[in-house]
């Protein structure tokens, strides 16, 4: 049986880890950031997936555009979301809708982390073929 409930191990406010997370960084230019996939493909999720996006003091996550939506909840901190050409502030609580095709970015506006989770389909489009969303990110993917 799959592990269905991943439990957290971090602190509120302070430090965001759950039990048995796959974790990859993106070194950008103004910052690290890193993506950790909390349910996917290895869990059985059949039609979603939720990352986990840890965003250090003034870096911004890669600015791109795909054929899914998705949804954004902000768990801590300060921002502004980029969707299409309108910049938006964004801070604890709120919720954000990305459309399909529509470019974006996540930008954290103070020197503390900024930290989100992403929902996303399970399966995607990835060069005319139908692939899990994680496939080939992870050695178990």
């Amino acid at each position: 049986m799959k592990n269905n409930v991943k439990k957290f191990s971090g602190k509120w406010g302070e430090e965001y880890n759950w039990d048995g997370p796959r974790t990859r960084r993106y070194n950008m230019e103004a910052g690290p950031v890193d993506e950790t996939w909390l349910i996917g493909k290895i869990d059985g999720a059949e039609n979603f997936a939720i990352r986990y996006y840890h965003v250090a003091g003034s870096a911004v996550t890669k600015l791109e555009e795909h054929h899914h939506d998705h949804g954004i909840v902000i768990l801590h901190g300060k921002g502004q979301v980029l969707i299409g050409e309108t910049e938006h502030p964004v801070e604890q609580g709120d919720v954000v809708y990305i459309p399909p095709d529509t470019q974006h970015q996540v930008r954290n506006g103070t020197d503390k982390p900024l930290g989100f989770l992403c929902v996303i389909p399970a399966k995607r489009k990835k060069k005319g073929k139908i692939v899990w969303s994680e496939e080939g990110l992870f050695p178990d993917s």
